[in-house]
């Protein structure tokens, strides 16, 4: 079983808890093997990898990559995400969102559409932004949510983010709901901790929910119940390979040519230059290139 899988994440478990859940469920799923070479082996249970960690007070899209779609996940972990985020005002915790402990308490000002605008605009567009310590980036071999546990606190590196669209949705006394188009790398808990700043009062997350990723959204998600009831749904589900980068584009080759790139050997393609997925006469990806002007192609993934 080689594809994407979406799946809308439960509050509570973490990322790579849903994917032993998963795991597991494959086990039981009837499988839909392509025709192998005479001789192939799958060896070892399926692999499975996800493009982007979700916390434990998260819910929402959550794309795994199954078998040889593990191979993608650099090229999705780039992908946008769109969230939909309640912020609860007047209260500081010490991991930004409602799963840490409480430090401080301070009174809301009177909220105003045109205050809350005013403020939001220092969140558009491109800037700079520190990692929060309740994070899962690694910092000389350690998280720093671990260290963060520990009550250590270490200097992190601002990193560039894009927030293409940051709207206001609702608020009342001391809460307002948010809907934020960001890049990768964005912290959805840094944004509510600085906006809780910025008003005086303080703020955390209260509720989170990844509605999308690049082009996979709730739609085509499915939840763990729905799995636990019906196993066979995972293959229906999946995305094959041969979507799951719709954005580039295709390429189809002719039958020498897709026997090159079976092999991986290098040759001149007839096509703009640029990043193809490449596809035999059946539909079947089988590697994604670059095309680069007048040089045989260069490989940057190339499938069983």
């Amino acid at each position: 079983m080689d594809g994407l899988l979406i799946v809308d994440k439960p509050e509570g478990p973490t990322s790579f808890e849903v994917i032993r859940q998963v795991r597991r469920l494959l086990k039981e799923a009837p499988q839909k093997e392509p025709q192998q070479p005479e001789g192939f082996k799958r060896e070892g249970p399926y692999k499975i990898g996800h493009t982007g960690t979700l916390d434990p007070l998260a819910t929402g899209a959550l794309v795994l990559c199954l078998g040889e779609a593990c191979k993608l996940t650099p090229f999705l972990a780039e992908l946008d995400k769109v969230y939909s985020v309640d912020i609860a005002l007047g209260i500081e915790t010490d991991s930004h969102d409602a799963q840490g402990k409480v430090i401080q308490t301070r009174p809301v000002p009177l909220l105003t559409s045109a205050l809350l605008e005013n403020h939001l605009c220092a969140f558009r567009g491109s800037f700079l932004q520190t990692p929060p310590m309740h994070s899962a980036i690694k910092q000389k071999g350690q998280r720093l949510y671990a260290l963060a546990r520990q009550g250590i606190e270490v200097e992190r590196q601002a990193r560039a983010v894009v927030v293409h669209r940051l709207q206001l949705e609702a608020w009342e006394a001391e809460r307002i709901q948010l809907t934020v188009h960001c890049s990768k790398g964005f912290f959805i808990r840094s944004l509510a901790h600085e906006l809780g700043k910025l008003l005086g009062c303080g703020a955390h997350v209260k509720h989170l929910r990844r509605t999308s990723v690049g082009p996979f959204g709730l739609a085509q998600a499915l939840t763990l119940p729905a799995m636990e009831a019906d196993v066979a749904c995972l293959q229906r589900q999946l995305i094959p390979l041969d979507k799951a980068l719709p954005w580039l584009p295709a390429h189809v080759l002719k039958a020498d040519e897709a026997q090159k790139a079976r092999h991986g050997a290098r040759f001149k393609l007839q096509a703009p230059p640029g990043r193809l997925r490449l596809l035999d006469e059946q539909g079947q990806l089988l590697a994604l290139a670059e095309v680069l002007d007048g040089e045989p192609l260069r490989y940057l993934r190339v499938f069983l």
